[in-house]
């Protein structure tokens, strides 16, 4: 769950990104990304230059577009950096190869659920998040992709190859006969980032070394993690710094504090598919859950007490404001979604951190990486969307051209390194993505390796129902109305109530 409110790209900036780093020279290894013990650091690749230009996609689009030349698609994404680089850069250039126009509306994702879920024929495609495509299948909003291309195969281009696609794609899969809803347009991990200019300065490395009797490095326990937010915020207080010891995504009223505690604290303290049994479908640990578990109660009690060593707008943040928080040097450490590390690590326009940004595997309790290894479990979140095609659009032919247009090799390097994204497995081998990738201290790199200890929302049709029944008692909890403990006590009752009405199990 991310994106940009209230950001309006631009083509200078975004063509800015693409010339600095066609400027880069060196091809240099993967970068420096931590990993924890017993796990190994990441391969480098060997470059092979593949720039986007329409030339490059070896295909006549125009030939099997031609039927459909002057036909207006018209869409709805999310204010995020990809969509805004197909807004502003692909549309334009599948005209140009095909004749069909793009017209790409920008709106908030409530309103995008919203226009969705209220059917009809205004859009040819939409903006699917991840967490939302179970509710949608169960719906029947989108049109299986799968049939589409099978009753209309001369329509499906060469160059589409699923299997050039990393594992992201099967979140937008029916689980029940694998058929495709959606074409993967953006795709990133939630990782731990840390200020390397303060863990490599040897004043503090000594300091921290004197207080804690371990060195100073990235965290890989959650005492670990407190240890270095404790010391960080008495630094910057000592000094009169706007320096914090982390970032916390912890927005009251808001759907933030949600996402960062299930799909990040939540599941690194081993309480995974937010606490509810997958068979029971319940919440509550005498039914099976682990919502009001002494483990989920650690995570959140650990969670909610970071706002000490947090600055002070942490209250009133989303993901957003955390990018800009960290972007503004006022936080050591914290979690952020993967899609801001470009512009943290290589834009001076958006970030004071530029050249100090280190990443890592966020910190996981005992036994998390074992879960996560075997697909048990999971040590944090996988975002991302796709574009879906509604059951209603006119233009079902003509708007999947445009999704496999967008879904073709050629043109993602140029998107990655513009908006920090990964949806293809041959991206991460090529010169612009592996350079800026040295630039970005390894995250694709370790978004490659090690994604698939990562995992995308849990496979619910009811998300936002219980979602908005849970979110309000994790905003008692961080204005202290509620104790942690007493919190997740009544939302798991909250939630095993609404689960009842709804049906579960089935």
């Amino acid at each position: 769950m991310s994106g940009i409110d209230g950001k309006p790209g631009s083509v200078r900036f975004i063509l800015g990104i693409l010339w600095m780093n066609l400027l880069l020279l060196a091809a240099c290894a993967g970068g420096n990304f931590v990993a924890p013990p017993g796990l190994p650091g990441s391969d480098a690749s060997p470059p092979l230059l593949s720039p986007f230009t329409p030339e490059a996609t070896t295909f006549a689009w125009a030939d099997v577009a031609r039927p459909y030349q002057g036909v207006v698609l018209r869409g709805i994404s999310e204010n995020s950096p990809p969509s805004l680089y197909i807004q502003e850069v692909l549309a334009p250039a599948f005209t140009a190869e095909t004749g069909i126009q793009v017209e790409l509306e920008i709106d908030t994702l409530p309103a995008i659920e919203q226009a969705i879920a209220a059917g009809g024929d205004r859009y040819d495609f939409v903006y699917v998040e991840q967490d939302s495509i179970y509710s949608f299948l169960e719906d029947g909003y989108l049109t299986n992709l799968t049939q589409l291309m099978a009753d209309q195969a001369h329509l499906v281009v060469p160059l589409f190859n699923l299997r050039d696609f990393t594992n992201f794609i099967n979140e937008f899969r029916d689980p029940a006969t694998g058929d495709l809803y959606g074409v993967p347009i953006e795709a990133f991990i939630k990782v731990y980032l840390y200020r390397k200019d303060l863990f490599e300065d040897p004043v503090i490395r000594a300091a921290f070394e004197t207080e804690y009797r371990y060195p100073l490095a990235p965290a890989v326990t959650f005492q670990q993690y407190q240890d270095i937010a404790d010391f960080f915020t008495r630094y910057g207080q000592a000094r009169q710094l706007p320096l914090w010891g982390t970032t916390v995504q912890a927005a009251v009223g808001d759907i933030a504090p949600f996402y960062e505690f299930f799909e990040t604290i939540a599941p690194a303290f081993g309480i995974y598919n937010w606490g509810i049994n997958l068979e029971t479908y319940r919440a509550t640990e005498a039914h099976g859950g682990r919502l009001d578990s002494q483990q989920a109660k650690d995570a959140l009690a650990f969670w909610v007490g970071l706002l000490d060593d947090a600055p002070p707008e942490a209250r009133h943040s989303n993901w957003k404001d955390v990018f800009e928080t960290f972007a503004a040097g006022r936080a050591a450490q914290g979690w952020v979604y993967g899609e801001y590390v470009a512009a943290l690590a290589t834009d001076p326009a958006r970030s004071q951190v530029v050249g100090k940004v280190g990443v890592a595997l966020p910190p996981t309790a005992a036994g998390v990486i074992e879960d996560a290894t075997v697909g048990m479990g999971n040590i944090g979140y996988y975002d991302g969307a796709a574009f879906g095609i509604p059951v209603a659009s006119r233009h079902k032919e003509a708007a999947l051209l445009w999704l496999q247009y967008l879904g073709q090799p050629a043109i993602q390097p140029q998107w990655a390194v513009a908006s920090g994204r990964v949806v293809h497995l041959s991206t991460f081998d090529d010169p612009l993505v592996q350079e800026q990738n040295r630039h970005m201290d390894g995250y694709y790199s370790l978004m490659k390796k090690y994604g698939h200890l990562f995992k995308g929302s849990p496979p619910f049709p009811f998300h936002a129902r219980l979602r908005d029944i849970i979110a309000p008692y994790l905003h008692k909890a961080i204005t202290g109305e509620l104790s942690p403990g007493a919190a997740l006590e009544q939302a798991a009752q909250a939630a095993d109530a609404e689960l009842i009405r709804l049906g579960y199990p089935r």
